[in-house]
């Protein structure tokens, strides 16, 4: 466990979106006032929506020819549908569709090449001479100018998602204005506790330096670890682990990876435990608590040992528990009992997001989710190869595939079929008294659940990749 030391702020962030267009920039500042935002009419929204999806894609495919091709395979030459945007989505696996060859022997150059078929930005300036690791290459793109993103790499590769710092900066202003709504707004003054890293270009510690920022106190933030998560060391793991499952790997090597996973388990449950234990003593002070559903049950399950009952925290008090919970042994009712021992009095925070999506949406008192107005959330079958609608509804609800534009972003292209299912209730308002269509607090990945993940369109979108990588 660490205490954090202030970072220094990038002057370079201006939250401004005065050069968006106009329908873009509308649908982008009308989360500023949360509550007009998720009130609004739906007809109305769809109505700007749509002219902003086509300001977005007049503009993308004269900068990523991928899009281009596509939309032109597609016979797609204006977004007069929503169900014109589905061809047009990329697949989520498309961020980590780079040759692991590359990315094994350092050819940096072709990576340049590769994130480059996906990106807005021009990448040239990117200083490769002499690049160490991954993690130096990554370095060497943000000290260029590029607010690349990349994934946890848990199924052996990681996506590498490029922002600009703009980019960064608007969504930085979405999550302050939308995040904590219909509850209350951020304020700084609480110590927050964050179990992960705070170090590292990832989007978890983006999004970790985030909330210190709305809601923190100046150098009261407690981490698990202040080392940087490398991406260098994510990639090596993963690599010994398929080498195991494949039968390749050396016994020496076997020996010595599993030698330093049980070191490194032991370190991180001491780091663990002793961060748990300063949560619990400081619980009657306000604090923001960011984790995992995991580790919630770790908190209460040691309040236990110690004695602590539930409902034992600061009324001021956040918690904001979030993250996959793939491949984890827990109780099915796991939410239910994290909230409970927290108690009523404080705020539970819930949004649904993911790394690529820059808008997250936020979690009414009815337990849906609202969608912002700058975001254009597709519900599809489950190849992500249809838009569903009401004639697909059963109960005013469709299910199905996540996919959305977000049209926030200048860097990438913001259109992405997702791995997750869930259900939207198409009903023009929530149970809240809002405005609808909501998305229900039931969203899992198909994985998880054993379904069928193909998608449709992910190996046409990977061949284009590829054809323009060699080309």
């Amino acid at each position: 466990m660490v205490t954090r030391v202030e970072q220094p702020k990038d002057k370079t962030l201006s939250p401004s979106s005065s050069g968006l267009p106009p329908a873009r920039r509308q649908l982008i500042d009308m989360s500023l006032d949360a509550d007009a935002a998720f009130n609004a009419s739906a007809a109305d929204l769809d109505r700007l929506r749509l002219a902003a999806a086509q300001e977005l894609f007049e503009a993308r495919i004269k900068q990523i020819p991928l899009l281009k091709k596509r939309a032109d395979d597609a016979g797609i030459d204006r977004i007069k549908s929503f169900a014109d945007l589905v061809p047009l989505l990329f697949a989520h696996t498309v961020y980590k569709s780079y040759p692991q060859t590359l990315f094994d022997k350092g050819n940096w150059g072709a990576m340049i090449k590769w994130m480059q078929t996906l990106s807005v930005s021009d990448l040239s300036n990117v200083d490769i001479q002499n690049v160490r690791d991954v993690d130096d290459f990554v370095e060497r793109l943000w000290a260029a100018g590029h607010a690349v993103l990349t994934t946890s790499g848990s199924s052996g590769k990681v996506s590498f998602l490029v922002h600009t710092m703009q980019d960064r900066a608007l969504k930085t202003r979405h999550i302050k204005h939308t995040q904590a709504w219909p509850h209350l707004f951020p304020a700084p003054g609480r110590m927050m506790f964050w179990f992960g890293p705070m170090r590292g270009r990832n989007s978890a510690v983006e999004l970790a330096i985030t909330n210190e920022e709305n809601w923190g106190t100046s150098g009261k933030t407690r981490a698990l670890d202040e080392r940087p998560l490398l991406i260098s060391e994510v990639s090596a793991a993963a690599a010994i682990r398929k080498k195991m499952t494949d039968g390749v790997a050396l016994p020496e090597e076997v020996e010595a990876f599993e030698a330093a996973q049980v070191d490194k388990a032991a370190a991180s449950q001491k780091e663990l435990a002793a961060l748990i234990d300063e949560l619990l003593d400081r619980r009657h002070e306000p604090l923001l608590i960011y984790s995992g559903w995991a580790q919630q049950l770790m908190v209460r399950d040691r309040a236990r040992a110690r004695g602590i009952g539930d409902g034992d925290f600061h009324p001021d008090t956040v918690l904001l528990a979030a993250g996959g919970v793939k491949g984890l042994a827990l109780p099915d009712d796991y939410r239910e009992l994290v909230y409970s021992f927290y108690g009523s009095k404080i705020t539970t925070l819930g949004v649904y997001g993911m790394t690529e999506m820059a808008q997250l949406m936020p979690r009414c008192e009815a337990n849906h989710y609202h969608i912002p107005p700058g975001l254009i959330l597709l519900m599809l079958d489950q190849t992500g190869e249809r838009l569903l609608g009401e004639k697909d509804a059963v109960n005013n609800t469709v299910t199905g595939r996540v996919g959305f534009l977000d049209l926030l972003y200048e860097g990438r292209w913001g259109g992405l079929i997702t791995g997750d299912k869930a259900t939207l209730d198409l009903s023009p308002s929530c149970a809240c008294g809002r405005a609808g269509p909501t998305l229900l607090d039931t969203v899992a990945r198909f994985s998880q659940l054993g379904e069928d993940d193909h998608i449709g369109c992910a190996g046409t979108i990977d061949s284009y990749v590829r054809a323009g990588l060699f080309a």
